[in-house]
């Protein structure tokens, strides 16, 4: 591409010197003389233009001129805001929660028998692991052979929240959890690429080209998937180090802020209110933990069934609660929300930090091997409609 618009602006450079060397013979050849001219003139603008985004012509620092390499971290600090401004606010996140119906897929998921038996295997080692080791089996017991309502009534949720999320964290075994958030993250982004990119194209100034807009979009995507595939393919990421120290602050607000405190209780009388809970607690509860019982004693696929089917049963009636579902759904979006709130920054962070650890010399030469390709029809263009201008003007001079 390259070769051809430089082959044009050289055509336009011969055809002028031949036309001046017959204009005296034939007037007319005029026209041919301006017509050339300007093609020169317009190719060798856009020929500076499209060098200057990539380096300085002709290795002459001229100023303004090799503009990706110079601010090269100062679009990835721009981008990083961007993203966080425009994807990552509480308003953006809830309004995609809002239609994706996160409960009912949720539930779903839960209710192939295969989702629900991994499910399954994870609570009884990890309830049974915290029956074990706090040796409160014979008040469980008790517990549970009250009125299971009344007792988590008067119970303080937030303090059993907080101990259930240790015993999460217990072996790594939330990083699992944390895989599975990093791979619906990377879905999303796949199925956003065409919102990005208009997004990108909108925010850009308006002297970058479009063909630039969209190839930055698509390195965006894939910088941003990149990310998320190495975060999930290393155990020593950084950014599981920052979700560890976050679970970890979350399980101490439970503990002593009063706030996180009292929202737990508001959540638990929510909870209580629904009628598939009241419905299915006495029964599920009593299957589920003697499930969890026979399972610690002596683990079988008998026992995991059980706990299987009363997970399956719990799924399959609140799918068909909406009251329920509305209520998982707004505490989704409440969590997300939070979560992008407070994290948001570091996201942006990563976005800017990669930019930043990138070569000016090699970005710009993976950013020109990109759309520089595309880049090159500006030349083209520039050349005829270069060409076009100085015919026009010429004639117009003539006929006046």
């Amino acid at each position: 591409m390259t070769r051809l618009a430089t082959g044009m602006l050289v055509v336009s450079a011969v055809v002028m010197v031949v036309a001046r060397v017959l204009q005296a013979r034939y007037p007319w050849m005029a026209y041919v003389v301006a017509t050339a001219e300007a093609a020169m003139v317009g190719g060798l603008a856009d020929w500076f233009a499209v060098t200057a985004l990539f380096r300085h012509p002709l290795g002459i620092p001229v100023p303004h001129t090799a503009i990706i390499p110079a601010r090269k971290d100062q679009v990835g600090r721009s981008l990083g805001g961007f993203v966080e401004r425009h994807f990552l606010s509480p308003e953006v996140v809830s309004s995609k929660l809002a239609t994706a119906g996160v409960a009912a897929q949720i539930l779903d998921w839960v209710r192939e028998p295969e989702h629900a038996r991994m499910l399954a295997h994870k609570a009884a080692a990890g309830v049974a692991a915290g029956i074990a080791v706090n040796d409160q089996r014979g008040a469980l017991q008790q517990a549970i052979a009250s009125s299971l309502t009344r007792k988590i009534d008067r119970t303080p949720v937030a303090p059993l929240l907080a101990h259930v999320l240790g015993l999460v964290t217990t072996d790594n075994r939330h990083q699992e959890l944390f895989d599975e958030v990093i791979q619906l993250l990377s879905k999303a982004l796949s199925k956003n690429r065409d919102f990005i990119r208009e997004r990108i194209d909108k925010e850009s100034p308006w002297w970058v080209p479009e063909q630039l807009d969209q190839k930055l979009a698509e390195k965006i995507v894939r910088g941003i998937d990149r990310t998320l595939k190495d975060v999930r393919d290393n155990p020593e990421h950084a950014m599981r180090e920052r979700f560890d120290a976050a679970l970890k602050d979350f399980i101490i607000r439970l503990h002593e802020s009063p706030e996180v405190i009292e929202k737990a209780e508001s959540i638990k009388r929510d909870v209580l209110n629904a009628e598939v809970v009241h419905a299915f607690s006495s029964t599920v509860w009593d299957d589920l933990y003697a499930a969890i019982v026979r399972t610690a004693e002596n683990p079988d696929a008998r026992a995991l069934n059980s706990i299987t089917d009363a997970i399956v049963r719990v799924a399959d009636g609140a799918r068909k609660d909406p009251v329920l579902l509305a209520r998982i759904d707004g505490w989704v979006i409440e969590t997300a929300c939070y979560l992008v709130e407070k994290y948001r920054g570091d996201i942006a962070n990563v976005i800017s930090d990669t930019v930043a650890a990138w070569d000016p010399a090699v970005t710009s030469e993976r950013i020109e091997l990109a759309v520089g390709p595309d880049l090159q029809y500006i030349r083209i263009n520039g050349t005829l409609v270069g060409g076009l201008a100085g015919l026009i003007i010429y004639s117009l001079l003539q006929l006046f």
